[in-house]
């Protein structure tokens, strides 16, 4: 009688009459309690009639007695996922899989089970194995393509973008005008150095979701990157206009703005800015732009670099302590440094740092790159490559593996050269590879604190290198970091810098006779206060040119136009093309004096000029970047060149004009003392900078 009423609930289970089904199930077993396939079919229907914890019951029983049958192990999987216990769930699935491995219902089930848990490359590895049996199943290809959409935000979360690419790339396969997808490609191919193929992805997403303002934002940064500013500023003004609360747009078109020397409505803007940066810390607000905004002050930078970490690298931050890398007591052995960049090429960075590497003690310490840029075969990189001990390649490394890589060599200190600029993986240091990270070079400022949950704040660097005329003790409050002075300059010099064969001033297009005032500084970081004076300059001195470099035709256009709105006609402002940095050095000699920005400093702009004999002047503030420049001054033993305001500027540059004898003394000083100077001397600025890297390991052991 059991298996005659066993029959009959079937027959009502496959026309739909679950509950005729199952209280002929429950008659079978009041007869018979170890029926399996009774025990199996009644769970089914608990699970078709939303009753899963009942489902798991009786199908648990039915596996009871027959542990090995498929079908009981590939409904109890259902059931057990529909109330949470996925890991049980995936067991199930898989034991079933062993003994069935051609299934494509229980492979799929399993590829489910695990898209709910997560697991997304294990999911779309089943996936991917029931496609080849139903490629049009669209169902599946739907999941396929959520799973690797998930594996490549995750993989670009952790800078991973070489993985992330593939996962877009394979995703659109199967939903090509997935604007969303083009446009997460987009970003995967803009971090891997691809603006041409970013810019495509963008456009192809604009297409399909033309109101999407991140994406005309993030076409906004790739046509920069391709120097079509005009182009750039379009972008971001569409994106303002289609939200005008995604503020980073607005951070983006003023700095870019900057660079073509707009400076129409510049002051309202970085006000407003500057109160994002107050009150709303969610903001994506670029501490590298902020720096270069006027009236921007020490204490806002800090907050713009605190807001940018916790915002940016707190996934990274959290994977910091499960990975909890174990750093060893430093035995007697050399003291390992790893500098981090992407700069070991030709770059202001090489042509600062080059000789120290040559000239560091190999005896007592182990010199480790880490390059995450270009090699560009230029004999910068080839000197590079020499100089160090050991030169890792990590451009193809996600931030783990990178961090990985730094802590198998053993790193004691590691040293970011890059910062917050344009091509950062700052990421890598948050995942605290290295025993201390050390800021240092690359960013002029600090890059903030870590915010912790009910816990005191930590750096997301442990030391910055700088001197005391950038940071005085009055100003240390406002950097994240401890602070390791060193003795005159923060910034070192290369004495091997090749120079070319000095041109004629007819070649630079400069007038025979005239007085040169120069500013090589990249166009950014000319502002209107400081233009100003430059042009009252010129309007004080009538036989005075200014000659400038030419950044791109847009700053160009609009420095000509604001001349002329001042008086001053444009053949009075000579621009120099940009060329070798050889042949750059070389011009020099025909400057007179070099006009300093405020409030970012020339860095190596400045350097370079007073290696080839030309006073600099400057004007100093209270951030880092707008101390730069005095405090190579100040060791090159030429504090007359500088000044604490824009009138005190004006008037010594004036002095100057009129005083042509005291600047010629300066000029021999230069010329005399350049290679005794305490900021040329490389070999003294090696032995200070690991004296300090010393020193910063001894605070670290107590």
């Amino acid at each position: 009688m059991a298996q005659s009423h066993y029959l009959a609930a079937l027959q009502h289970h496959r026309v739909g009459q679950l509950a005729e089904a199952e209280s002929l199930y429950l008659q079978v077993l009041s007869l018979q309690p170890k029926h399996a396939d009774a025990h199996h079919m009644l769970g089914l229907v608990y699970y078709q009639t939303n009753r899963a914890a009942l489902a798991v019951s009786h199908i648990e029983q039915a596996l009871a007695i027959n542990p090995k049958q498929v079908e009981y192990l590939n409904h109890y999987g259902l059931a057990l996922r529909e109330i949470g216990q996925v890991d049980a769930a995936i067991k199930s699935f898989q034991q079933a899989i062993l003994l069935q491995p051609k299934d494509l219902d229980i492979q799929l089930n399993l590829g489910n089970t695990m898209l709910a848990a997560n697991r997304f490359e294990e999911a779309a590895g089943y996936y991917r194995r029931v496609l080849r049996v139903r490629p049009k199943a669209d169902d599946i290809r739907e999941a396929l393509c959520h799973c690797l959409s998930s594996l490549g935000n995750q993989a670009h979360a952790l800078g991973n973008f070489i993985q992330a690419e593939a996962c877009f790339q394979e995703a659109l396969l199967f939903t090509p005008q997935d604007a969303a997808l083009l446009y997460n490609l987009g970003n995967a191919q803009r971090e891997l150095g691809k603006p041409n193929d970013a810019a495509k992805q963008y456009q192809k997403a604009i297409q399909l979701a033309p109101n999407d303002a991140d994406t005309h934002n993030n076409l906004g940064n790739v046509q920069r990157e391709l120097g079509q500013l005009d182009l750039a500023v379009a972008s971001y003004q569409i994106a303002l206009t289609l939200n005008p609360k995604l503020h980073h747009a607005k951070v983006h078109l003023v700095h870019q703005k900057q660079h073509m020397c707009d400076w129409q409505g510049l002051g309202d803007d970085i006000q407003q800015i500057r109160q994002w940066v107050k009150h709303e810390p969610s903001t994506q607000i670029s501490p590298f732009a902020f720096l270069a905004m006027p009236s921007t002050t020490a204490e806002e930078q800090k907050t713009c670099a605190n807001n940018w970490v916790n915002n940016r690298y707190a996934q990274l931050i959290q994977l910091s302590k499960q990975l909890n890398f174990n750093h060893a007591a430093t035995s007697n052995k050399k003291i390992k440094i790893g500098y981090l960049s992407a700069d070991f090429r030709l770059h202001p960075l090489a042509f600062l740092i080059s000789e120290l590497i040559e000239l560091h003690d190999k005896s007592q310490f182990e010199i480790h790159a880490f390059s995450y840029g270009i090699n560009d075969k230029t004999s910068a990189r080839i000197r590079l490559e020499k100089a160090f001990d050991h030169f890792h390649d990590i451009r193809t490394l996600s931030e783990i593996d990178a961090a990985k890589k730094i802590h198998s060599a053993g790193i004691d200190i590691l040293v970011d050269l890059t910062g917050f600029t344009q091509t950062s993986r700052s990421g890598i240091a948050a995942l605290r590879p290295a025993k201390i990270n050390v800021n240092w070079l690359g960013f002029p400022g600090t890059m903030g604190d870590i915010h912790h949950n009910n816990e005191p704040s930590t750096p997301l660097f442990d030391y910055l290198l700088t001197d005391s005329f950038i940071i005085p003790p009055t100003s240390a409050q406002h950097y994240a970091e401890k602070l390791a002075l060193l003795p005159y300059s923060y910034q070192p010099n290369d004495r091997k810098r090749p120079v070319g064969k000095t041109p004629t001033r007819e070649a630079c297009n400069l007038p025979e006779d005239a007085f040169v005032f120069c500013s090589f500084n990249q166009s950014f970081k000319i502002t209107p206060d400081v233009f100003n004076v430059w042009m009252r300059l010129l309007t004080a001195e009538p036989n005075s040119v200014l000659w400038l470099l030419d950044c791109n035709p847009w700053a160009k256009q609009n420095l000509l136009r604001e001349a002329k709105l001042r008086n001053i006609e444009a053949e009075r402002i000579i621009f120099a093309p940009r060329v070798s940095i050889a042949d750059h050095l070389a011009r020099h000699a025909h400057a007179d004096l070099f006009l300093d920005t405020q409030p970012y400093n020339a860095h190596t702009t400045c350097s370079d000029a007073l290696w080839m004999g030309v006073p600099v002047l400057t004007c100093v503030g209270d951030t880092f970047a707008s101390r730069v420049a005095g405090s190579l001054l100040h060791a090159a033993g030429l504090t007359q060149l500088i000044t604490y305001s824009l009138e005190a500027y004006e008037n010594t540059a004036m002095s100057f004009v009129q005083n042509k004898d005291t600047l010629t003394s300066i000029k021999e000083k230069l010329s005399t003392e350049n290679m005794t100077s305490p900021l040329f001397d490389t070999a003294k600025f090696a032995e200070s900078l690991e004296e300090s890297y010393r020193e910063i390991l001894k605070q670290h052991a107590k």
